[in-house]
């Protein structure tokens, strides 16, 4: 319970100063807006679609992947409470060192589904069309991506300590994980060489999982596999992060 108790006073402290600054739940769908306007109508022709719809339904999940998948710069937040003694001050307090990380974890995923749900509407009037039980399942699949990265992002941030190093580390790893997520486009017109790549790639899972769920197959094989899959990944980050905050403040 006071586990619990711990990460209820984190994630309500960490939701305030999120609600002072508003701003940054919309900075952070700005790229994804443009994609939204600017790439999504290159999809239909791109993919044969024969309709908006179509088009769409390949298209926006893709993107909820990638803006979940955004949830890995968090870390540079937890660089900037170190640097102003916030860490430090924690080891003075009997808060479980666990709720240190889950609570603001639960405060990116809580942004991340309001901004997914602004993309979701966003795309209604082009064309999107999906039903709401398959809509929240995908909110489930791109929760479990945010948990996860949220917790590699804030543990390696206290790794490193300097934003000069984590910048480019993240840029590094990223890059090559989004372009073979099949994010943009579906990794069917990829050569196989691309797509036996991909099938090591938890994303292209998530990805494959979001299509199906607004294709409205939520009975598809890559929806309960990528959950499976996802489950175990974030619950192995969400043990490395804690062990990770729980040494940082001893």
């Amino acid at each position: 319970m006071k586990m619990l108790r711990d990460t209820w006073l984190i994630f309500q402290r960490q939701i305030l100063l999120s609600l002072r600054n508003p701003a940054w739940v919309f900075v952070g769908i700005i790229q994804p807006v443009f994609y939204l306007l600017l790439f999504a109508p290159l999809v239909k022709p791109a993919i044969d679609a024969t309709s908006d719809a179509e088009a769409y339904r390949v298209f926006v999940p893709g993107l909820l992947v990638m803006l979940a998948f955004f949830s890995g710069f968090v870390g540079f937040g937890i660089i900037a409470e170190l640097r102003a003694g916030v860490i430090e001050r924690s080891r003075v307090t009997p808060v479980n060192r666990f709720a240190l990380l889950l609570g603001r974890s639960l405060r990116d995923v809580i942004t991340l589904i309001v901004q997914a749900a602004i993309i979701t509407v966003l795309a209604v009037p082009f064309g999107l069309s999906v039903a709401l039980g398959n809509v929240l399942l995908t909110y489930l699949v791109i929760g479990l991506i945010s948990l996860m990265m949220s917790s590699l992002s804030y543990a390696g941030a206290l790794k490193l300590r300097s934003e000069d190093a984590l910048a480019p580390l993240l840029n590094t790893i990223f890059q090559p994980i989004l372009l073979t997520a099949g994010i943009l486009l579906p990794l069917t017109f990829a050569p196989k060489w691309l797509q036996r790549l991909a099938d090591w790639n938890p994303f292209s899972w998530a990805v494959d999982a979001t299509r199906a769920l607004f294709a409205g197959n939520p009975g598809d094989d890559h929806v309960w596999q990528a959950l499976l899959i996802l489950g175990g990944l974030t619950v192995l980050s969400m043990i490395w992060g804690a062990r990770t905050f729980a040494r940082s403040v001893r």
